[in-house]
């Protein structure tokens, strides 16, 4: 079996961190500086910022925030939000971001995930697909945060982007998140074997087991927030259920928390 990465996922609402239901419901957590930072210490593989009204505001206020976290935190970082063109995604890089996550943007303009692959790289270039199931074996990717439908078939849209350059998928199911329920294993199955690139699972995780649940889907890696946020399972045990399951994890925290 191939490494998992464990993704801890931070959504923002302007100096806040929140955690919902179903991409709705949205409650306060915390400061995300002090959490992002936590979730370092405890052994995070990389850490995801989402601003998630950036779409519905036209802006993405995050750039502060991961100027400070950069400076403390050593693994990747991704940061997704309301990035609608290059200059959005070099403001992001400069403030210390290793990867963006596009959705809204790339669904409305498809022709941006190649000029970022082309500029940054395809490693920088993670599409954000939020996938709502319509039917045995259907899901629609939706856009602003699980507010507006597409029309556009998930896995045919997850084989188009990664065509067009995306160098990574960030699959969330909205029917599953913040749920604790565990992953929508048919959708994780469907994308990852339509795509040549790494897939991370987001939303639904509830317990260790999910990961290894996932990781036989064929992602590489998963996102994890409640979980976390609430302190109901620590990082250790999720990627100690990884490894007596025999997956490649990554154990080295990086502080003694």
């Amino acid at each position: 079996m191939g490494n998992v990465r464990v993704i801890a996922r931070l959504d923002i609402k302007g100096p806040n961190l929140i955690k919902g239901i179903h991409l709705e419901g949205l409650r306060v957590v915390g400061d995300p500086h002090e959490h992002a930072v936590r979730y370092y210490n405890e052994g995070a593989d990389e850490l995801l910022f989402i601003d998630i009204v950036a779409s519905l505001y036209q802006r993405n206020n995050l750039t502060d925030l991961i100027k400070r976290a950069a400076d403390q935190v050593y693994v990747p970082i991704t940061v997704g939000g309301g990035i609608r063109s290059l200059d959005d995604v070099s403001n992001m890089m400069h403030s210390g971001a290793d990867k963006v996550a596009i959705n809204t943007a790339a669904i409305a303009r498809p022709g941006l995930i190649s000029e970022v692959a082309r500029r940054y790289g395809s490693q920088c270039m993670v599409v954000g697909i939020e996938a709502k199931n319509v039917g045995a074996g259907r899901w629609e990717a939706y856009t602003d945060n699980g507010r507006e439908r597409t029309g556009r078939d998930v896995v045919q849209w997850a084989r188009e982007a990664v065509a067009l350059g995306a160098g990574e998928v960030l699959l969330t199911s909205v029917d599953k998140e913040g749920t604790r329920k565990g992953f929508d294993l048919a959708l994780l199955r469907e994308v990852c074997a339509a795509v040549n690139v790494p897939v991370v699972a987001s939303g639904g995780f509830g317990k260790p087991d999910d990961l290894v649940q996932a990781s036989q889907c064929g992602v590489s890696g998963i996102a994890v927030a409640d979980a976390l946020h609430w302190k109901r399972c620590a990082m250790a045990d999720i990627k100690a259920a990884g490894i007596a399951a025999g997956l490649d994890i990554r154990v080295d925290t990086q502080v003694t928390p």
